[in-house]
């Protein structure tokens, strides 16, 4: 009698078949890992090129900031650079201002003597002579007068006294010495006497 086999050829054994079973999760975590690995690299790669994005933003803001800072240095020394031609002179015209003093004191002299006329005249060129020159490298006179509102921006009082009359109190009575300007700069403020 013949026993009939099956044909076990197309059949797997249970170890068979977990070993395939095991091979397919092997297949699938590799699958997995280098998925993941993939994205960890693009993700490296976009902070990578993020951190260069803002390492480029930051150095145009630095470099947007040294250039304000520069045409802000060029504009301020460029200024200042012309207030020193302006005011250059200014040690000599302060050192010139008693000489133009004296020349107003002589002159006032000179006019009351009736001899000296002569005299006068040559004082007189020689004052307006100076007096041109100084005006042409931009020596002016404040113009200050006796009734005028006394400012402490613009005068220096040396004294006060009383008033004469109620509408000279805080006002200037007397003016002692001129004052100048060289330029918009003031390089003497005038003296004055204030009422009190």
């Amino acid at each position: 009698m013949a026993v009939l086999l099956p044909n076990l050829k197309g059949i797997k054994t249970n170890t068979q078949m977990s070993k395939a079973k095991d091979n397919k999760e092997d297949i699938i975590e590799e699958q997995v890992e280098a998925t993941t690995n993939e994205e960890t690299i693009e993700v490296e790669e976009l902070s990578t090129e993020d951190k260069l994005n803002q390492e480029l933003s930051q150095e145009k803001d630095k470099f947007l900031r040294l250039f304000a800072e520069f045409e802000n240095y060029k504009k301020r020394t460029s200024k200042e650079r012309i207030e020193l031609f302006k005011t250059a002179s200014k040690d000599v015209m302060v050192s010139m201002l008693p000489v133009l003093d004296d020349f107003e004191r002589a002159l006032l002299h000179i006019e009351d003597d009736k001899e000296a006329e002569e005299l006068r005249k040559g004082v007189v060129l020689i004052y307006q002579k100076l007096l041109t020159t100084l005006s042409q490298k931009g020596l002016a006179a404040m113009e200050v007068k006796k009734g005028d509102v006394f400012d402490s921006e613009i005068h220096q009082a040396i004294t006060q006294v009383p008033a004469p009359n109620k509408k000279l109190k805080g006002k200037i009575i007397d003016v002692v010495e001129k004052g100048y300007k060289l330029g918009e700069t003031v390089i003497r403020f005038p003296k004055v006497v204030i009422g009190q």
